[in-house]
């Protein structure tokens, strides 16, 4: 059975189960971490954005948007952190154990960030 938006459906019992398939394009996208994130907060906050692009087969094209969303926002605010706080090659030359210290602060504040402001608020 379908309907008009080329959806195929099951009946099991009194329901109309839709048939799902990922589409091709959908089926070669591999998510990272952001992408991953994303995906199972929409899962558990946003049910309704995930079955909408679940059924439309953009769930994934969707999550991967994200993804490289955060991961550039990710990367550009480590580079101005870095920028900012004087965190220089010339550091780590110098002090690493200094450097490793303030790379990881730096990198848990923006992992901090991207994940409040693309993941969590979206």
């Amino acid at each position: 059975m379908s309907n008009n938006n080329s959806i195929s459906y099951r009946c099991v019992g009194d329901y109309l189960i839709p048939n799902l398939i990922i589409p091709p394009e959908e089926a070669n996208i591999t998510l990272g971490k952001w992408g991953m994130l994303y995906k199972s907060h929409l899962e558990k906050h946003n049910k309704f954005l995930f079955n909408s692009l679940l059924i439309k087969g953009k769930l994934y094209q969707h999550c991967a948007e994200v993804e490289n969303q955060a991961r550039n926002m990710f990367y550009t605010l480590v580079e101005q952190m870095k920028s900012l706080e004087g965190v220089t090659e010339q550091l780590k030359e110098e002090n690493q154990m200094e450097w490793v210290q303030r790379m990881g602060n730096i990198e848990a504040r923006a992992r901090e960030i991207v994940a409040n402001e693309l993941i969590d608020n979206r």
